[in-house]
């Protein structure tokens, strides 16, 4: 079974940080790992002084399909239909980048 990350790079709202993480971790993460083929995420923060991203946090997931478009593809359908939560501490400019990359190994 092919495996692969998916990579959001995102940031808060102003001033909105605390609220952003708590629901990041506590409602999005959760929600997206009910989802067949995401099978695990882990998120991080830009690191140290001088430091240049257009987004100070990034999540990674964990792939697990015969065909990785499909977890993301569901994933893209249940937040089209309101299945997952969204949240107005998300910024959305500059807006999350998203990037799926496949195991080659």
């Amino acid at each position: 079974m092919p495996k692969g990350i998916m990579v959001v790079q995102s940031s808060p709202a102003e001033g909105r940080e605390s609220e952003y993480n708590e629901w990041y971790s506590q409602t999005h993460i959760p929600q997206i790992l009910e989802i067949p083929g995401f099978v695990s995420a882990r998120r991080f923060r830009v690191s140290g002084e001088g430091q240049s991203s257009a987004h100070d946090y990034l999540a990674v997931y964990e792939l697990e399909a015969a065909d990785l478009a499909e977890p993301v593809a569901e994933l893209r359908s249940r937040s089209a239909s309101g299945k997952t939560d969204r949240s107005d501490t998300l910024a959305s400019s500059p807006a999350p980048v998203v990037t799926v990359y496949q195991l080659i190994d």
